[in-house]
């Protein structure tokens, strides 16, 4: 079986695309892919691909915020994508994926929603859209990049007399923090990054954290079996040091 020789090889210290554990694979960032939208990127960590896409509404406040713009985030994954992927309402894989990534973009206070109020009872939503275009492994730290892309490359639409002037911008979304996400992988004593579907179908526990420019961790998400407190810590210094390496792509973006 292939899982069988995947393990084998990473019990001798390889990986089958040859790269060492905590080495990324190529990441490819195309920024403003999608016309209709206010902003988006596409995203390739190896085949992986994903694209995110932002659309501005005007949009209700919540009770609880009524003078803050709104943050919504969303994921598909179509059948297209994956063999494991099926048709209908997302499930529990998308959720999840659409959740975390939402609370990293929220917990680092990446957008200034109080800058988003329109009028009374009137504020920007802003909603991210995910879609798994292929899945070779990694989709959260590749979906949660690509989301950040967009969000960065948001344009605010006109508004007149109430109508959203598509096309015709005022401004730049109002952007603070430029989060990214980096997950890794537990398989017996070893630690890898950026794993493939086929590395993903035999660890045993993976850590997602959201981290800031300033090495704040603004997300953390865990799956899979315990890990020992050390290392659990030794993902947390490698995650620091590898989300400067992946903010150095976005950046060159």
């Amino acid at each position: 079986m292939l899982s069988k020789y995947v393990l084998e090889l990473l019990e001798k210290g390889k990986r089958m695309d040859g790269r060492e554990f905590l080495e990324m694979r190529e990441v490819e960032i195309l920024p403003n892919v999608v016309k209709k939208a206010e902003g988006s990127a596409s995203v390739r960590f190896g085949k992986t691909h994903v694209i995110a896409g932002v659309k501005l509404e005007i949009s209700k406040p919540f009770p609880d915020n009524p003078n803050e713009g709104i943050l919504i985030v969303n994921a598909e994954f179509p059948p297209i994508a994956s063999p494991f992927f099926e048709p209908g309402p997302p499930d529990e894989r998308a959720i999840e994926l659409a959740r975390v990534v939402d609370r990293m973009i929220r917990e680092s206070k990446m957008i200034e929603l109080e800058k988003l109020a329109i009028g009374e009872e009137k504020v920007w939503g802003v909603f991210v859209d995910i879609h798994v275009m292929n899945d070779d492994g990694n989709l959260m730290d590749a979906a949660a990049l690509a989301s950040v892309v967009a969000l960065l490359n948001t344009k605010i639409p006109k508004i007149e007399e109430e109508n959203v002037l598509r096309g015709e911008y005022v401004g730049n979304l109002p952007i603070v923090h430029k989060p990214v996400m980096v997950t890794l992988c537990k398989i017996k004593d070893k630690i890898l990054i950026d794993p493939t579907a086929n590395e993903e179908e035999i660890i045993e526990s993976k850590i997602s954290f959201g981290i800031r420019e300033d090495d704040i961790f603004c997300a953390i998400q865990k799956q899979g079996k315990s890990i020992p407190f050390k290392m659990v810590k030794q993902m947390i210094d490698l995650a620091l040091e590898k989300s400067k390496e992946l903010r150095s792509r976005l950046d060159a973006s």
